[in-house]
Order: structure tokens, then sequence, then C-alpha cells
């Protein structure tokens, strides 16, 4: 009897294990098969990254936008000026494969539902130019792309000069040979790096150096106009910089002043008034709360370096110019942010002459992080990538939501880059949201150079740009459409970002859209109706505009398809469209209305 259950025991427990070894075999075969699932998932429905539908998102969104937006003749010379700046839209290529699709699918306005990576390496010919600093440079005009060694560019903007002997492309135009004595002859060194007579009044403006929006111009005057050295100057010795890498204070003005005469002085607003502008924009930015002990010492010299090169050597004239001119600038930098590109390799040819290297007691890891954060920042001041940064920075916010966290933590190379990304596209696009009398400042001289521009274009007879013909062009609604639909929205989003550090920034920004929505039916015009789109519609699509975005989650949804990504809105007397549109017509209210009311809330 006692052997019989001991053999039924035995039996037991063979049976629980042959049945917990099925178990196992099942389970691990379960797990096999999710994560064969998953990875179909991952293939299937999000083989593009958020981002990119994000921005696929957004650039739908304002499309429609901007079809509304064209209802007048100056309405649509700015939303052509919007999608042509700010869009990173496919060209117009003459295929036979394209041309069959064109006629069997009319497209009104395009928009690319597509992302352009914005971290494109830098190879220029300055990374493989061995040669002293004194055989590198040559003296030439903007444009140029290489000049023999002692020999003067004679060049054109256009490229066209068919009477230029033909040059080898071994160095960089643009980069001339300093004449500065400044630094050399100083035995003690000034207060703010520059030697001027005005030292107690740019004391005054200087006790400001940490707020937003100080007074460039007046910087300018009183520093012999060398606003960006003496910025920079007060800048790096109030962080410390100088003796946290140890760098030479002649040293380090000697490479500002360089910097600066490589800015032109003849250029109405990518001068070097507005490349001073930018690096005090962003170390006020990275003065935010939000942002404490968030970026190295390093991160931060870095952004401070590109602020102040990102416009170097700007000849005054935008990146489609130089395409549509066939510029030797185009030819050298392959039609892909060109602007951008050049002053990537200018300031980093600049940066080769021992006496201008601040860098020098960097160490390799240091000086090689430093250069491709530089290069990726730099390449994003391009504003056809405008769309893409705003649907990262948007993601980053989501996702800081989603974590229900007060505290930014960016853990990986990709945010911490995107951030100052956005960062300095901030700056680069803070006019609107500083004080009016200085905002009107600065786009009076951006128009004047897009007049100039215009100008040009006239003469060589090429179509005049959008917002570019001195005598066609309505500034203020131009200022209303370019601060709701392009600056309004990133910067709304900086905000979430950041919250509540630039709150206030965004108070004054909305406060000059209003001041300029004000001045709209005062504007010289020749259309009727010109006048139509009154404050309170401005007001409600700039709310639709928040409401679609907010709408972007994080969520792996199945890809639309391809018809669906490139859809472009037609007009609203299509008749096979008018219930879509009254369904998205309520979803806008309903998001208009729930904006309003968390406003409210916020107020109170």
């Amino acid at each position: 009897m006692h052997s019989q259950q001991q053999q039924n025991q035995t039996a037991s427990n063979t049976a629980a294990t042959k049945n917990d070894e099925a178990m196992s075999r099942l389970a691990v075969e379960i797990l096999e098969e999710l994560d064969w699932c998953l990875d179909q998932l991952e293939t299937i429905q999000t083989h593009r990254s958020v981002g990119d539908m994000a921005t696929s998102k957004f650039k739908r969104m304002l499309n429609k936008e901007l079809s509304h937006f064209s209802e007048t003749k100056s309405g649509s010379q700015i939303s052509e000026y919007i999608f042509r700046t700010f869009l990173d839209k496919p060209e117009e290529l003459d295929l036979p494969i394209l041309q069959c699709e064109e006629n069997t699918k009319q497209v009104p306005m395009g928009i690319s539902s597509g992302s352009s990576s914005n971290t494109t390496a830098l190879a220029s010919p300055a990374d493989q130019d061995t040669k002293s600093p004194s055989s590198a440079t040559v003296t030439s005009s903007t444009a140029t792309i290489v000049a023999v060694p002692g020999q003067t560019s004679t060049s054109s903007l256009s490229g066209n000069n068919k009477s230029s002997p033909a040059r080898t492309m071994s160095q960089i135009s643009g980069v001339r040979k300093p004449t500065l004595t400044h630094a050399d002859s100083l035995t003690k060194m000034p207060r703010f790096g520059i030697k001027t007579p005005h030292e107690e009044e740019l004391a005054k403006l200087f006790m400001e150096m940490d707020h937003w929006g100080i007074d460039l111009f007046k910087v300018s005057e009183y520093s012999n106009k060398h606003p960006l050295t003496s910025v920079m100057y007060t800048i790096f010795r109030s962080r410390d910089l100088m003796k946290t890498f140890q760098i030479p204070s002649q040293t380090f003005i000697r490479l500002m002043l360089t910097l600066e005469e490589h800015y032109h002085i003849d250029v109405p607003y990518h001068n070097s008034i507005h490349a001073a502008d930018v690096a005090q924009s962003v170390h006020v930015l990275l003065l935010s709360p939000a942002l404490d002990s968030v970026f190295t010492d390093l991160e931060i010299l870095t952004a401070l370096w590109a602020a102040a090169i990102h416009d170097i050597d700007h000849p005054g004239v935008t990146n489609q110019y130089l395409i549509n001119s066939s510029s030797e600038l185009a030819l050298m930098y392959n039609d892909e942010s060109v602007l951008e590109a050049h002053s990537l390799a200018v300031a980093f040819k600049v940066l080769q002459d021992p006496d201008c290297d601040i860098f020098i007691n960097l160490s390799k890891k240091q000086r090689q992080t430093l250069r491709r954060m530089t290069i990726d920042m730099v390449l994003a001041t391009d504003m056809s990538k405008h769309m893409s940064l705003l649907a990262d920075l948007k993601t980053m916010v989501e996702t800081k939501k989603v974590a229900g966290s007060g505290v930014l933590f960016l853990d990986n190379y990709t945010e911490r880059i995107q951030v100052l990304q956005n960062m300095l596209h901030c700056a680069d696009l803070s006019n609107p949201t500083k004080k009016l009398d200085l905002y009107q400042q600065w786009c009076s001289l951006l128009m004047e150079e897009f007049f100039q521009q215009g100008d040009k274009e006239r003469a060589m007879g090429l179509e005049i740009s959008p917002m570019c013909d001195r005598n066609n062009a309505t500034i203020e609604k131009s200022q209303v459409g370019f601060i709701d639909y392009i600056v309004h929205p990133l910067w709304e989003t900086w905000a979430d970002l950041v919250h509540p550090d630039a709150q206030e920034i965004l108070d004054t920004l909305e406060e000059n859209r209003d001041w300029y929505q004000c001045m709209v039916p005062s504007s010289p015009t020749n259309d009727p109706d010109e006048n139509k789109l009154n404050s309170d519609q401005h007001n409600s699509r700039r709310s639709s505009l928040v409401a679609v975005a907010e709408k972007i989650k994080f969520q792996v949804t199945i890809e639309e398809p391809e018809e669906d990504e490139e859809e472009i809105v037609d007009d609203d007397n299509n008749n096979n469209d008018e219930e879509d549109d009254v369904d998205t017509d309520e979803e806008s209210n309903n998001n208009v209305d729930h904006f309003e009311k968390e406003d409210q809330s916020k107020a109170l």
C-alpha cells in the first residue's frame, strides 16, 4: 500500500514536471510571437518617427490656414512667402513620371509630407586643407567659391561671369586676411573687450545683459560698431567660460573682431548687430530656471559660439536667390542650406588661424563634440527646416506632459541637440518678441534687405521673390501673418517647454501682433478686398492652429495612406468636401472653445 502511494506520488510529480516544462515552452513561444508582432508593428506602423508624423500634420494644417489667408492679393503674397521660406518643399522636377502623375492628380499648392534631416554632416574644403592660415586666406567677394592664393576674385553673386578664369575648388570664399591691430596693441584689456569713449553708457546697457531685449543698436553705437565682440566678451566673462576652457583674452578678442569683419556692414539686417542680438538672446534663454543645470559648460560654449557665427559672411540674399541665380555658392554647397553651410565653413576656416583659435586648450573629444553640435545647430537655422524643428519641439513638450514631471530630462544627444537647435531658432526669430520700438527697427531693416534682393532680381530678369517687391508690399499685414503662422506657434511651444519662464516673452509677442493688426487698415493698398480679414478672424485661426497642434499625442497609430498625407485642401466650394469641412469646422470650434476656457483658467 505504501509502495503504491509512492508510485502514485512519483507519477504525479513527473506529470507536474512535464506540465511545467510544457507551460515554459508555451510561454517562450508566446514571447517569441509577441516579439515578432512588435517588430511587424514597428515596421508597418511606425517606420516614420513621431516627429515626422507631427511635421506632416503641421504642414497639412498650415496649408489649410494659408489657403484661407490667400483670399486677398496681399494675403496670397504673404502665404507664398511663408510657403517658400519656412516649408521644406520638394523642387518641381521636369521628369516624365512626375508629369504623368500631375496629369492624373491636380494639386493647387503642395507641401511635402516628408521631413528633411537637419543634422547633415558638413564636409567643407576646410576639413582637408592643411595649409597655413596665411596661405589659405584669400581676399574675395562674398559669393565666390574659390580663388587662387594671392589673386582677387571678381565673380558676381549670380556666378555667371564668363570672363573669370577657371579656378580649383581648394579654398573657401569670403575668408579674408585680418587687418586687425586693436587686439595686438592692447596692454590692458578694456572692460568690454573694445576701446570706446562710451564705456559708461555701454556699462549701463550691459547691466541688462541677463534680461530679454536689450537695445543692440545702441550697443553698436557705443562700442564703435563692434556689438558682437563686446557682447560675447561680456557674456563669456560673466559665465566664467574664459577660465573654464582656458581661453586667452587676447585670442578671444582677436577672433571676435575677425568674425565681426566677416559680417558685411552694408547688409541691412544680417550683420554683426543681428549676430550679437541672437547671441544675447541665446544667453538669456540658457538662463531659464527650467534649464538650470541641464546643459554642460561645453554645450553652453557651443550654443553661444553657434549663435555668433550662424550668419557670418551673409550676402544679404536668400538661399533661393542664390540657387535661382546659379551662384557659385549654390554650386559649392549643392543647393542645400547654402548660406548656413557657407557660414560654418568660413567660421571654422577662421578658427584654423592659431592666433584666433580660442578652443586650443580643449581636448580632441571636446573639439569634435563642439564641431558636431555647431554644425547641427547652424544648419537648423535654415528657415526651410522650421516645421521639422517645431514638430520635434512639440513632441518633446508632449513627452514632458505625459511624464508628469516639471523637470526636463534630456538623456541622449538627439534630445539635447533638439532643444539647442530650437533655442537658436527661437533666438533667430525673436525680433517680434522684443519691445515694439526694437521690433519696428528690425522689421524695417529686414524689409529693406528684402527690397534690395527684389531690385537685384528685377535687374537680372528673375521672378521677384514674395515680399521683395518694394512697389508691392504690405508690411503690417505680412507681420501679422508671420506671427500667426510661424513665430507664435514656435514661441508658444517653447514657452510650454520651459513654463512659466517665457510667459512674459509670449505676452510681448501677442501685444506686438495686435499693434500690427491695428495698423493693417491704415496701410496703403490697391486691393478693395484687402481689409476683409479682421482681428477676430486672425485670432480664431491662430487658436485653431494651436488646437490642431495639441491633437498630436504619443500614440502608435497606423500610418495614413500616402494620398491622405499629400492631400491638399480644396476651395470651400468643393461640394464633395462639404461634409468633411463641416466636421472639421465643428471640431476646430470645439478646440477653440477649449483653449479659450483654458486661457481663462490660466488668467485666474
